[in-house]
């Protein structure tokens, strides 16, 4: 840290003179006197030690020669004291031999100045200590500033800790009341699901009971998949689900998600056109959750194409690395969108009917169920009224290693 010695004092300096003839102090202020410097006139020890309990002086010059007690004394009387033993003296006398340079230092002195005084000498000595001084104070409000710049960090820190801690408590109830929420809503769905089914069974086709029956069948499924994406998410954001992993290949995901989702394709009248490599593409993944993958993203597909449109499979291996895409000629999404469609509760065109959009968790799912099977999952579009293209990239197994290591067990 490097001070600058030639700014002005932050607060007055003082300087203490003691000598007990007035025209004496009046020359020495005279000769010492700058902008920033205060001096304090004593005539006596007595009303020295009385402006010494009044100021932090930088700097005595008392003479040796004083009415009620020497400066010897005096000097003694300060170096007794905690608030002045530090504060530099130097004796003023009109006669200095060795045995009183001796007593000088003994009392705690710094120098001796012998009169007459050279004016240039006292001068250069003064500038010393006033520039000490002012560095002493600067070093003491650099403290200062520091200990209470460590004070606001510490609370900060604090501050921080605790809103990080209130942030992830209120993650965890979110996460409870998510799978509180799913539970108890699911219960109810099974019962109601089967005296619907029984009442499909008595009604005889073609009758309005009938259409009513199929009408409440159909969105009691739905419901009871949209409360199971409640359950899986909070499985996941909880680290309750477990993956059975395995070398899967991504033409079975494809064919499974295809089958789960054939019934909302076709209700929409989409043109479903799958293109999967000759050679199988390997990866090490649950081939439950993966089916669940690509499952939701071909539901999103068919939930955002207005009806007749096209939806689109295809997968590549490229580096090391499976890539399946669904890419549809849908609602697309609006570029300001783009980072956010896979965050919870997200959706795209809000003005979709809410059981043709779903909650917003559908996209939620597929990011981290692909994180789990350390990939990821990518989101392009045009624009609204342009489509839009999912991809999913996972870690590609080796054929030949896996084919080996089969044909060893």
């Amino acid at each position: 840290m490097t001070l600058d010695t030639t700014q002005e004092a932050i607060q007055p300096v003082y300087f203490l003179l003691v000598d007990n003839l007035l025209q004496n102090l009046q020359v020495l202020e005279t000769t010492l006197q700058r902008k920033g410097l205060q001096t304090l006139k004593a005539q006596s020890g007595i009303e020295a030690l009385e402006l010494l309990l009044e100021y932090d002086v930088a700097l005595a010059l008392i003479d040796v020669q004083l009415p009620d007690m020497d400066g010897f004394s005096l000097a003694e009387l300060m170096r007794g004291a905690e608030r002045t033993r530090r504060v530099p003296i130097i004796f003023l006398t009109a006669g200095s031999t060795d045995q009183r340079r001796f007593r000088g230092y003994e009392a705690g002195a710094v120098d001796f100045l012998s009169k007459p005084i050279e004016t240039d000498v006292l001068k250069s000595k003064a500038s010393v200590f006033f520039d000490l001084y002012c560095q002493r104070q600067e070093v003491a409000r650099q403290r200062d500033e520091l200990a209470l710049m460590i004070g606001e960090n510490t609370r900060l820190l604090t501050e921080s800790r605790q809103y990080a801690y209130a942030l992830t408590e209120a993650d965890r109830r979110k996460d409870e009341f998510l799978a509180t929420l799913a539970h108890e809503l699911r219960n109810p769905l099974a019962p109601i699901l089967h005296s619907v089914q029984i009442l499909l069974l008595k009604n005889t086709a073609g009758s309005a009971e009938l259409n009513i029956c199929r009408i409440i069948e159909r969105q009691v499924n739905h419901m009871a998949r949209l409360v199971d994406d409640l359950l899986e998410l909070s499985r996941i954001t909880s680290g309750r689900i477990v993956l059975h992993s395995a070398v899967v290949d991504l033409a079975d995901v494809v064919n499974n998600a295809v089958e789960t989702s054939r019934p909302l394709i076709e209700a929409g009248g989409h043109d479903l056109q799958v293109s999967m490599p000759t050679q199988p593409v390997l990866v090490q993944g649950d081939l439950v959750r993966l089916t669940q993958m690509v499952a939701n993203l071909l539901n999103n597909a068919a939930k955002y194409t207005p009806h007749g449109g096209t939806v689109v499979v295809s997968a590549v291996q490229q580096e090391g690395w499976a890539k399946l895409s669904v890419r549809d000629n849908g609602l697309g999404i609006p570029a300001d969108m783009l980072d956010s469609v896979f965050d919870m509760f997200t959706q795209v065109n809000r003005h979709l009917k809410r059981a043709q959009g779903g909650l917003g968790i559908g996209l939620t799912l597929v990011r981290r169920l692909a994180e789990l099977h350390g990939g990821t999952v990518e989101v392009t579009s045009e624009g609204e009224g342009r489509g839009a293209e999912f991809t999913i990239c996972l870690p590609l197994v080796d054929a030949v290693s896996h084919s080996a290591s089969t044909s060893i067990q």
